[in-house]
């Protein structure tokens, strides 16, 4: 019986010790949320109200939306997804870069989202881009099924983003990259809020606590930089 009570106990303290991480604050950022995880306070989800945002034709000077796919890497046949599509910005040039063999999975949370990227893809007759409803913990995506994943501008305000990158991590293949692209917060000439923007120091405490190895970081876009990791082996 004694043995029985130490490994329950030892269970209770393994699954409370993996989510201690998160902490709410009354004193907080007001853009941000007042839940902090490993110290970073979580951002406020940008609403489907806000899509005409996404598709100002400023963000092609801003984010250089090309140049940042061509740096993913993707190859023809590649299976990827695009976690926070939004609108589909990037879910298109994505499946561009896959061809029609390939396909891209365009993940959100929010269905209004989902039907304006339906819209948009059908404007520009894409077809291998998947819509998929995802929940504020799960992307809802078959185990060992991606070469990549991208997160542009979305990690930062992922409420659970323990849970998301574990669930990540279960949809990649073994050779699969998981690729943030976030504001840089070491950069005060940045003209965002500090809540959204993420330092590359942070970035790879999150993913590297959460089972992934960085394998770099690439800073040639305006004003984010581009950090790539792939599951720990």
């Amino acid at each position: 019986m004694t043995n029985l009570w130490t490994f329950a106990l030892l269970l209770f303290a393994g699954m409370a010790s993996s989510f201690a991480q998160y902490e709410t604050r009354t004193d907080h950022d007001p853009d941000g949320i007042g839940k902090f995880y490993m110290g970073r306070e979580i951002a406020h989800v940008m609403g489907h109200q806000g899509a005409d945002w996404l598709e100002r034709p400023e963000r092609e000077v801003e984010e250089k939306p090309d140049l940042l796919v061509e740096n993913l890497g993707l190859k023809p046949g590649d299976h990827a997804a695009d976690l926070g599509a939004g609108t589909g910005y990037f879910s298109w040039r994505m499946a561009k870069a896959v061809g029609p063999k390939g396909r891209v999975h365009a993940i959100e949370i929010q269905q209004e989202m989902l039907d304006l990227l339906q819209r948009n893809m059908k404007q520009r007759g894409v077809t291998n881009v998947v819509s998929a409803l995802g929940t504020i913990t799960n992307i809802n995506i078959p185990r060992n099924s991606l070469d990549l994943l991208l997160m542009v501008d979305v990690y930062h305000e992922v409420s659970h983003p323990q849970e998301i990158l574990r669930s990540i991590h279960a949809a990649l293949k073994p050779t699969g990259k998981l690729v943030f692209v976030e504001y840089r917060k070491e950069d005060p000439r940045v003209p965002i809020k500090e809540v959204h923007k993420m330092s590359e120091a942070q970035v790879r405490k999150e993913a590297e606590a959460n089972g992934f190895k960085w394998i770099k970081t690439v800073s040639a876009l305006p004003r984010q930089h581009m950090i790539f990791f792939e599951p720990k082996k």
